[in-house]
């Protein structure tokens, strides 16, 4: 197919980007009101740290998992039985688990009507601690990290239950964060064991404050952090980026840029902060052990952390008070990354898989792009931008083709970064997946 770049882009005026094309999937119906109560419960375990009673019916780890579980049945009862509830389950040590421990993960799956094996997830820890992470007996209340979170995940499925999906929607609360990321490294090997595509992982950590300890307020952003390089990269695949590019453009990344895009036509007043790195600095969340595997993951969390009211005892010192309680938390401000998350979850459940675009533009004048058929794609349009960029321009140089290889004539590459998206007979659009070495959203080799 012979595409001349100037009528490619005329024909393309009139185009929406797939992230503006997707907001109408804002929701209308979360509510504070069910997230707070969500949160009360949490902190009314007393503790939820991962060494905790796993028996004991009113505190500790195992009541909180078993409330956490029987909410998930509540909101499956309510869509017709449309939510499958498991608990996969592992015996973990390690240096923050000097005894061996039994981690369960409470996972809800929303099978899709299509393509059930191609899956998202939104994740988010269940456990908390305090100012010494074995402290197995403190009160640690675990409001905002990760009791927001948790909600936040409790109340997509509620909302997103209501409708159907051509892909599966996972919704997980993990145990073991604090401890070493150990739930989200027992989802990871779930959704191996289970052969899932994961199209991507929404991780929520640290999602329900406004206010740093510094008085420092920030309720109109949030940020949310995505890996360049893989975690998963070969030898040859960083060799091949070095010369070729790619350090920008890991599956990750391009869902950054995708839910960045998305933010502005799902509400006012919360806009995503992109951070380019895996997640803060010298810190980790559950969405490493699926960045390790190779899976396309993302971490959500506030614009500003407070860590007065963040891995704290319970205490007051020369007039300052510690730790995490549910007094800290900016509900309205949980509810708008909620609605975010929603919105993602549904575009992505909507879309078919990115496709894996190679880009060909060595001593010539023009570019060839091609790619393979991706199940339940209709169409695919073609991207580009400066490699000084850090976003895709904002209307594709080919809209919506049926073919699978482009030639973009006049367009030397070394100048570009090139990607493509594929479209759903609706005309909901995928994450654009950059033509470059370790673009694809599949993982590159087999975790050993």
């Amino acid at each position: 197919m012979n595409n001349k770049i100037l009528v490619a882009l005329s024909l393309s005026s009139s185009i929406l980007s797939p992230i503006a094309a997707s907001a109408a999937d804002a929701p209308a119906d979360v509510s504070e009101a069910r997230m707070h109560a969500d949160v009360e419960k949490l902190v009314s375990f007393g503790t939820r740290h991962t060494l905790s009673s796993d028996t004991d019916p009113k505190r500790g780890i195992g009541a909180a998992r078993r409330w956490a579980a029987d909410e998930f049945r509540k909101t499956s009862k309510a869509c017709g039985n449309c939510l499958e509830v498991v608990m996969p389950e592992s015996m973990v040590s390690g240096t923050r688990i000097p005894t061996p421990v039994k981690m369960v993960d409470v996972v809800a799956i929303q099978r899709g009507t299509e393509r059930p094996n191609e899956v998202v997830i939104v994740e988010a820890h269940i456990d908390s601690r305090v100012t010494d992470v074995m402290d197995v007996k403190s009160d640690a209340p675990g409001a905002n990290d990760d009791g927001s979170g948790t909600a936040l995940v409790l109340e997509a499925a509620r909302v997103l239950s209501k409708r159907k999906f051509p892909t599966t929607i996972v919704y997980a609360a993990l145990s073991g964060e604090e401890q070493g990321l150990y739930g989200g490294k027992l989802l990871a090997d779930y959704a191996k064991k289970q052969g899932w595509t994961v199209k991507a992982v929404l991780n929520n950590d640290i999602v329900g404050g406004s206010r740093g300890a510094d008085g420092l307020v920030d309720d109109t952003h949030v940020r949310l952090f995505s890996e360049g390089p893989r975690a998963d990269a070969t030898d040859k695949t960083r060799a091949d980026a070095r010369r070729f590019g790619g350090e920008n453009d890991s599956p990750s990344r391009n869902i950054s840029r995708f839910i960045a895009g998305l933010s502005g036509g799902v509400q006012d007043k919360l806009e995503v902060r992109q951070v380019w790195r895996a997640d803060r600095m010298g810190r980790g969340g559950d969405q490493l052990p699926f960045l390790e595997q190779g899976n396309p993951a993302v971490r959500f969390s506030v614009a500003i952390e407070d860590y007065d009211h963040q891995h704290q005892d319970l205490r007051v010192e020369k007039g300052v008070k510690y730790g995490d309680t549910i007094d800290e938390m900016d509900f309205p401000y949980l509810a708008r990354v909620t609605r975010l998350n929603i919105a993602a979850l549904a575009a992505l459940a909507k879309a078919p898989m990115p496709p894996a675009p190679t880009a060909d533009a060595a001593v010539k004048t023009w570019t060839d792009v091609t790619w393979k058929p991706v199940d339940g794609a209709v169409a695919y349009s073609v991207w580009r931008r400066r490699t000084d960029a850090g976003e895709w321009e904002s209307q594709p140089m080919v809209a919506k083709t049926a073919a699978t290889s482009v030639k973009l004539d006049g367009l030397r590459g070394d100048d570009w970064i090139l990607g493509v998206n594929a479209i759903a007979p609706d005309g909901s659009e995928s994450p654009i997946a950059a033509a470059v070495p370790g673009g694809g959203f599949t993982p590159l080799a087999s975790p050993e």
